[in-house]
């Protein structure tokens, strides 16, 4: 049975890049505030449909398109498959991307390219698509960059210039789309979800005022925040971060 309350109840939710990990967070917290919850992937079917599984278990309605957030033609197949499916888009939640430690002299071209084209091309494609169908419902995007936008991270270089672009990018939205629709960001700072070595969590742990890494569950209760915030807070970043960015 669908589920009939919390702050998203009816509401229809779009998480690119949602199969897994913190995606797979973001839309299981929407499904448990009400939201019919529709989320992408490009190549973790089984993890999707995993994904899936876990929302329909929740008593929402639920469904996964396979879409490549870089490809503009696939972008707007996607958007009208979720639009004929589910009637329309309420919140659009940008969080397909990708992450990777390089020394700056041995970044490529190619690899720059390719960071920007999923942090940057495709959030940009995606909201460009759903734009329509959310102006309709006076909906909200939020974006999910990172505190790498913000600070400066010497490994990390053409990852902070991509979600940096992408702080501006919710910030020239912001303006562009207002008054229907309202734009924010989050910016994680570092999130514990077992990738990194025990040694690096605890160094940044020791720069963190908090005193502790952030988890899943830190970030989706931002983004629900955002999603269901009143149109008067528009063009803000919220970094999540337990203080290390200060």
């Amino acid at each position: 049975m669908k589920k009939a309350s919390g702050k998203l109840a009816g509401k229809v939710v779009l998480v690119t890049g949602a199969a897994r990990r913190l995606g797979r967070a973001l839309a299981l917290g929407a499904a448990g505030e009400g939201a019919q919850v529709v989320i992408t992937y490009w190549n973790s079917l089984q993890d999707a449909q995993r994904t899936v599984a876990s929302l329909l278990e929740l008593g929402n309605e639920a469904l996964a398109i396979r879409c490549d957030v870089r490809d503009p033609l696939n972008v707007e197949e996607m958007v009208r498959e979720v639009v004929s499916e589910r009637g329309g888009i309420d919140v659009l939640i940008n969080n397909a991307g990708v992450y990777t430690t390089t020394p700056f002299e041995e970044i490529t071209p190619e690899q720059w390219d390719g960071m920007f084209s999923i942090n940057a091309r495709g959030p940009f494609l995606v909201s460009r698509a759903a734009l329509p169908h959310l102006r309709r419902r006076r909906g909200r995007i939020v974006n999910i960059g990172s505190l790498g936008g913000l600070r400066p991270w010497a490994t990390h270089v053409h990852y902070c210039a991509s979600k940096a672009a992408l702080l501006m990018l919710t910030k020239g939205m912001a303006k562009a789309v207002a008054p229907e629709v309202a734009v924010n960001c989050v910016a994680p700072g570092m999130i514990s979800m077992g990738e990194r070595s025990d040694e690096t969590v605890r160094s940044i742990v020791s720069k963190t005022p908090i005193g502790r890494a952030g988890t899943p569950a830190d970030i989706v209760e931002a983004a629900l925040f955002l999603a269901s915030a009143t149109h008067f807070i528009t063009g803000q970043v919220l970094a999540v971060d337990g203080g290390l960015g200060l």
